[in-house]
C-alpha cells in the first residue's frame, strides 16, 4: 500500500484500520505523512495516538515535538510510552525537561523507564545529572535501566 492510500486510511478509517495505517506510515520515514500523523496524536481511539507518536519518531520530526511533548500527560500508558519513544528518537533538547518531569512523577514503570532510554538518547547535562538519579532509585529495574542509560551518556 502506498503512502497516499496509507494517509487516506488514517484521516478516513476506522479501527484497526487507522491504527494500522498510522504504523505503517512510519515504517515508511516519508515525511509527506508528517503533517496527517501530527493530525492523528488527537484521534479519540489510543492506539492511532500511540502508533502516531511512535511513527513521528521514526521520521524524526522536530514539528511534531511540542504535540509529542503535550502526550506525555495522555491518560493511556502505551500513548505515553510510545510519546517518551518519538522524543528520545527525535533527540532534541527541548524534550530534556519534559521527559525528567515524566521519569520523576509518571504512575507508569514501563513510561518512566522509557523516559530514561529517551534521556540517555538525547544526552547533555540535565539529562545526565537526571539519570544519575535514577541510577540510585528503589526500584531495581529503573536503577538497571538507568546505569545501562549512564554508559551510553559517558560514552558521548
Amino acid at each position: 500500500m502506498g503512502l497516499a492510500e496509507l494517509i487516506d486510511d488514517l484521516k478516513k478509517g476506522i479501527g484497526l484500520v487507522k491504527v494500522k495505517a498510522a504504523s505503517e506510515l512510519g515504517k515508511l520515514r516519508d515525511k509527506k505523512a508528517e503533517k496527517a500523523l501530527i493530525e492523528a496524536l488527537c484521534d479519540s481511539n489510543m492506539g492511532v495516538r500511540s502508533n502516531a507518536a511512535f511513527a513521528l519518531g521514526e521520521l524524526g520530526s522536530q514539528e511534531a515535538v511540542p504535540q509529542l511533548i503535550a502526550l506525555l500527560r495522555d491518560t493511556e500508558e502505551r500513548v505515553r510510552k510510545s510519546a517518551v519513544k518519538a522524543l528520545g528518537m527525535i533527540g532534541v533538547n527541548e524534550a530534556v525537561a519534559p521527559l525528567i518531569q515524566t521519569l520523576n512523577h509518571d504512575t507508569s514503570q514501563i513510561v518512566r523507564k522509557s523516559a530514561i532510554r529517551s534521556l540517555g538518547q538525547i544526552g547533555g547535562p540535565q539529562a545526565l545529572q537526571a539519570v544519575e538519579r535514577a541510577a540510585s532509585n528503589p526500584d531495581i529495574m529503573l536503577s538497571n535501566m538507568a546505569q545501562k542509560a549512564l554508559e551510553k551518556l559517558k560514552k558521548q
